[in-house]
């Protein structure tokens, strides 16, 4: 509750007391807390109107999504449909230096791992008759 502490609210309730008095503080709560109610229930009824005019794809949208942070963490970091993470490996420059530092100092690179894909295309390269193409490798292109 808006990190207020014990001291604090008896502080706040004293302060009330001598400011409004005893006889009107009932009413001025009283007011106060309606007019929270009707702020919080026009709030909702707004939602409520912009999601029936958005249609009904729209109804399990939340409002807390137009925030920036939360939209970026919620539609592109945790599903990966556009692939970042391959994106972001294909940025990791640590294995092309190590290529040409290698070229540079004339040592035979070490051969790279295999991706998951690619033993059974690397088998079928392996067995290829003169003349014969290469079959199609998709995650090299």
């Amino acid at each position: 509750m808006l990190d207020i502490g014990g001291l604090e609210l008896v502080t706040l309730v004293v302060l009330a007391v001598l400011i409004f008095g005893p006889d009107k503080l009932p009413k001025l709560i009283q007011d106060v807390s309606r007019t929270l109610r009707r702020i919080r229930q026009f709030s909702e009824n707004a939602k409520e109107d912009i999601r029936s005019e958005l249609g009904p794809e729209f109804k399990d949208f939340e409002f807390e999504d137009l925030n920036p942070k939360t939209f970026v963490r919620k539609h592109v970091l945790e599903k990966d449909e556009l692939g970042l993470k391959e994106i972001r490996n294909g940025f990791d420059f640590k294995g092309d230096m190590a290529e040409v530092a290698d070229a540079v100092h004339g040592r035979t690179p070490e051969p790279a791992a295999p991706s998951a894909g690619t033993p059974d295309l690397l088998k079928k390269r392996e067995n290829l008759q003169p003349g014969e193409r290469p079959p199609y490798d998709a995650d090299a292109t």
